[in-house]
């Protein structure tokens, strides 16, 4: 069985078992003046849909670096459409592309790249200079965002000024790259292969994954009682697994079949630390947060659910039958702390 979520480039599923084909567009934004991609204010542009995990983790560190001014932001519609993700001008999506009118990203990527057959996602970082894609994998594009504008902000948002040495700090990157690496293949891709899974064998081969990573953060946080992952302050291992805990008691645990625990009831110490980074809506200089968290999550929270319901229907059943989606739970936020 092949299926692709937004009908073009390679296949989402292999085997019954669900597959994330690689981003395609690999550059960089550099401070460097001479650079192919120099940082410029008012020259990139991020398109995305805030439903999506990938997406929200590059819109949360354009917030915590202060790059609103720097960056612009363009919002497609939250959920994807028959022919991928597309301006509605619905809720808060644009009624279309401010730049070349278009309504479909998939018209987007062929203007990068008229021969382009790939896989069409969000996020994207855009340059308008030259009209191409510099880069569609939210990994990199959040490590970029880190220091590649520093020269362009305040100083107190600059890396080298932040408590901690900022989201990558010198002296931690070895243990996030190494904590990065196992969250990613257990949780943040590991619920996708549980949810996504298209055979019993598939989805029993990644379901017990999925918990033994929680319960490992879980220990991680709940040993010394620390209040992110590495101490005291924000890096950017904290901001790549949260896009996956907000969504989890309210989508992969019901939609994805997630169903062995739930963060709320069952990871005292992961569930502290959510409420901790979702509540703080202190925007002020001296926050950390800049209220990130709060204001890229609280708007749209309630639409996790449908989305994954979507995209399950449409990956795993081909888009057989009628589209169900789960009512539950009746609490949707977490516990304000």
């Amino acid at each position: 069985m092949a299926n692709n979520l937004d009908g073009a480039g390679k296949p989402y599923q292999e085997g019954g078992h669900f597959v994330r084909p690689a981003s395609s567009f690999r550059d960089f934004v550099s401070p460097d003046p001479n650079s192919k991609f120099a940082a410029e204010k008012g020259r990139y542009a991020l398109y995305l849909a805030p439903t999506c995990p990938w997406a929200h983790r590059t819109i949360i560190v354009r917030v915590l670096k202060g790059l609103e001014d720097i960056v612009d932001f363009y919002q497609l519609h939250a959920g994807m459409g028959k022919d991928g993700w597309y301006f509605s001008g619905e809720g808060d999506s644009l009624p279309a592309d401010p730049l070349y009118g278009f309504t479909l990203l998939r018209d987007l990527y062929k203007k990068a790249d008229p021969e382009f057959s790939g896989r069409i996602t969000v996020p994207v970082l855009w340059d308008k200079k030259t009209h191409t894609i510099v880069n569609n994998e939210s990994s990199e594009i959040i490590r970029m965002f880190g220091p590649a504008f520093d020269a362009l902000i305040p100083e107190h948002l600059r890396e080298a000024s932040k408590p901690g040495g900022g989201l990558y700090p010198v002296q931690l990157q070895p243990q996030i790259d190494e904590l990065n690496d196992w969250v990613y293949n257990l949780i943040n891709n590991g619920v996708y292969k549980t949810g996504l899974a298209a055979s019993q064998e598939a989805y029993d081969a990644n379901l017990y994954s999925v918990f033994d990573g929680l319960d490992r953060v879980e220990g991680i946080l709940a040993a010394d009682g620390r209040k992110y992952l590495f101490g005291e302050h924000i890096t950017e291992a904290d901001v790549r697994l949260y896009t996956t805990i907000a969504r989890f008691d309210v989508g992969y645990h019901p939609v994805f079949l997630c169903n062995l625990k739930m963060i709320r009831h069952d990871y005292p110490a992961i569930y502290q630390w959510y409420r901790r980074l979702f509540w703080d809506r202190d925007e002020s200089e001296t926050s950390e947060t800049r209220g990130a968290f709060y204001k890229t999550t609280r708007p749209y929270l309630h639409l996790y659910v449908k989305g994954y319901s979507q995209a399950r229907h449409k990956i795993v059943l081909n888009g057989n039958g009628p589209l169900i989606v789960p009512r539950g739970p009746k609490v949707q936020f977490p516990e304000e702390i």
